[in-house]
């Protein structure tokens, strides 16, 4: 031991070397851990899972990562250090809007929801120093987490499978019970983001087959033509950023047409069936019924203050029955003002990324923001605290200048990505 220590005290560079690496880590685990707890608090709770918690207990621990979340984000940067931002600046105008319409009416879960959206927005602002990194660490830790959501829902097929497709034959997750819809955002997007970065090199082949079948497979069993939709459009926008500069990229297009010509001739009757869903005409025509709610929101009586400022931040619901539209739902909660709000959102980080250099970054900002604009006309989406908001976080942080600043030990991406 006496000949290591003095051996060490002849090369002090290296404890510092080693003292630095051991610090990076544990800032790089709370900052995970952190983003965790936010990810989680987006979670929605469908009773009937596996372990069939009470309702409200399964809405309180989601809500109850909040404020861990914090903690862990300020024991990280406790200066409180913060990376300008418009996207963010964006987002604390709904706050505000929360803020205001909250004071101008006593109503207990408003005031909560207000509380826990201003919570989210301060752990959001708290992690920006870790936002445009050249390893890209909080997208591939979204990235994973959605496949760790994606894997949970999977295991609960072969742990209760009576349970899983109970809602119309829909596959939902029952091991944290979460609808259908919103595992087949995870799907959608984690085999979106995944197809990219094989475009982009930054995944062996096998590893990208292995990821977007299983993606896939679990966006088809949930029957969500909107998530397939929004896959779709998404990987064409995205693609198409770097048709230009990535001779990949083209013949993976190609090849595509090709195949996807020849599936459609070959599984038309199963394609239709899929994409009705058992529905009639009328049904489809309705948007699953979603239109008929729709009009209640805009029926809806209202004085000037709340036509400009909408009631305040609720459940994103109407007479109890779901609105399922980010825009009629901030029309709803946040009025014109909020309807404004979220497309200066979408339009800034569709021009911030217009601007950016062509490459892979451009098209996974490109991808994530396509699905959330398509998915937004018929879920409820970034309005709130949401990962549809969570979504477009991940993508402002991707339009940051690359820093490397106290981020010692920062390591390029593997082909074991994520």
């Amino acid at each position: 031991m006496t000949t290591s220590v003095a051996g060490l005290r002849r090369y002090p560079g290296v404890l510092r070397l080693d003292a630095a690496a051991t610090k990076e880590r544990s800032i790089r685990r709370r900052v995970k851990a952190a983003y965790a707890l936010l990810f989680f608090n987006t979670l929605s709770y469908a009773p009937g899972g596996v372990i069939d918690l009470p309702s409200k207990v399964g809405k309180v621990l989601p809500n109850a990562a909040l404020p861990l979340a914090l903690l862990l984000a300020l024991s990280v940067n406790p200066k409180i250090k913060l990376r300008p931002n418009v996207f963010l600046c964006l987002v604390g105008l709904l706050v505000a809007d929360g803020i205001l319409t909250a004071s101008q009416q006593a109503h207990v879960g408003t005031d909560y929801r207000t509380f826990r959206f201003i919570e989210f927005f301060i752990g959001l602002w708290l992690l920006t120093p870790w936002w445009g990194r050249s390893d890209m660490m909080l997208f591939r830790w979204h990235l994973r987490l959605l496949y760790i959501s994606l894997i949970s829902v999977a295991i609960g097929i072969f742990i209760s499978p009576g349970k899983a497709f109970e809602y119309g034959g829909r596959l939902s997750g029952v091991i944290w019970p979460i609808y259908a819809t919103q595992a087949a955002q995870y799907a959608a997007v984690a085999a979106g983001l995944t197809i990219l970065l094989w475009l982009g090199r930054r995944v062996t082949g096998r590893a990208a087959l292995v990821g977007v079948a299983f993606s896939i497979m679990i966006l088809l069993l949930t029957h969500t033509r909107t998530a397939l939709l929004g896959l779709v459009v998404g990987i064409l926008v995205a693609g198409m950023s770097l048709f230009a500069v990535n001779a990949r990229v083209r013949r993976f297009f190609g090849w595509s047409a090709l195949i996807a010509s020849t599936a459609v001739v070959a599984t038309a009757g199963f394609i239709t069936t899929w994409l009705a869903r058992g529905e009639t005409a009328q049904g489809l025509g309705s948007l699953s019924g979603r239109t008929n709610f729709w009009a209640l929101v805009l029926t809806e009586p209202r004085n000037l203050f709340q036509e400009i400022f909408g009631f305040g931040i609720t459940n994103a619901s109407i007479y109890g029955l779901p609105i399922d539209s980010n825009w009629l739902s901030s029309y709803q909660q946040e009025g014109i003002f909020g309807v404004c709000v979220c497309a200066l959102m979408v339009i800034y980080l569709l021009i911030a990324a217009f601007f950016q250099a062509p490459g892979l970054r451009r098209a996974l900002i490109l991808f994530l923001v396509t699905y959330c604009l398509l998915a937004s006309f018929t879920e409820d989406a970034f309005e709130a605290p949401s990962m549809y908001l969570l979504h477009l976080v991940i993508a402002a942080s991707l339009l940051l200048g690359v820093t490397t600043s106290g981020s010692q030990g920062v390591r390029p991406m593997s082909d074991n990505f994520p």
